[in-house]
């Protein structure tokens, strides 16, 4: 990967981590929903995968955040039934 791919990434990651923050509650920092992202994304990208799930926005960026952003909700909510 090279710095703009990494960069893209990061924004994509802090983007969906603030949206699952917005919808599922809590508050964080910058590295906080970078963190929540990027884990995000994986579940994301896994779930819908598996389910066989596309969304077609026309964008790709828009089409990540999205599944990054659904994916962090997961997250983030799972770990709120676990603690």
């Amino acid at each position: 990967m090279d710095a703009k791919a990494l960069l893209i990434f990061a924004v994509i990651g802090i983007v969906a981590g603030f949206i699952a923050s917005l919808v599922v509650g809590g508050g964080g920092g910058l590295l906080y929903y970078l963190i929540i992202g990027v884990i995000g994304a994986f579940v994301g990208g896994i779930l819908f995968s598996s389910l066989k799930i596309n969304i077609a926005t026309g964008n790709a960026i828009v089409n990540q955040i999205i599944t990054s952003a659904i994916g962090a909700i997961i997250v983030v909510f799972l770990a709120r039934l676990i603690a």
